[in-house]
């Protein structure tokens, strides 16, 4: 999951397929079915007392945003093997850091965007804040980002993995 710039995500090719048979079934038919279920509910008759109508409008537009996240998501996308095991962090990279140097307070997670969100580890994106401080450092260095009041905090690196969940 190397990432070039703040907008490309790495993904593997079953994660880039399953995204675009997800694009493919919402620009295909779902949209036949909410334009059927708009076009029943506005049989239904006054438009502004009607529950249906609103609620097939309301899904509507949640699937149209998921089209626009998925298209540029796939636009944007970088299909591939997984970063070098090379102890350098990546995005696609499970890393483990010790807060203000102390080996007793870690926290390992998985670098990704939240399409590889997973149940098994926690995982951060490489635009937050903890993500961009420490993608291109090395295992043994200390890496520094910046908390949401404005502070700034140190890790140490201590390990970093290509996932393989």
């Amino acid at each position: 999951m190397t990432q070039t710039s703040e907008n490309v995500t790495w993904l593997t090719q079953e994660a880039y397929n399953k995204l675009k048979d997800e694009l493919a079934y919402l620009t295909g038919p779902a949209r036949t079915e909410i334009a059927a279920k708009i076009a029943a509910a506005r049989e239904e008759g006054d438009l502004r007392e009607n529950g249906g109508y609103h609620a097939a409008k309301e899904e509507q537009g949640k699937q149209e945003l998921r089209v626009r996240q998925l298209t540029q998501l796939l636009e944007n996308a970088k299909v591939g093997e997984a970063p070098a095991a090379d102890g350098v962090v990546a995005p696609g990279m499970v890393v483990t850091i010790a807060f203000d140097g102390d080996e007793d307070d870690t926290l390992s997670f998985l670098l990704a965007s939240r399409e590889y969100a997973s149940a098994d580890i926690e995982t951060y994106s490489p635009q937050s804040p903890l993500g961009s401080g420490v993608i291109g450092h090395k295992v043994g260095e200390d890496a520094e980002y910046e908390l949401p009041n404005g502070k700034k905090a140190s890790v140490r690196i201590l390990e970093a993995k290509p996932y393989t969940g």
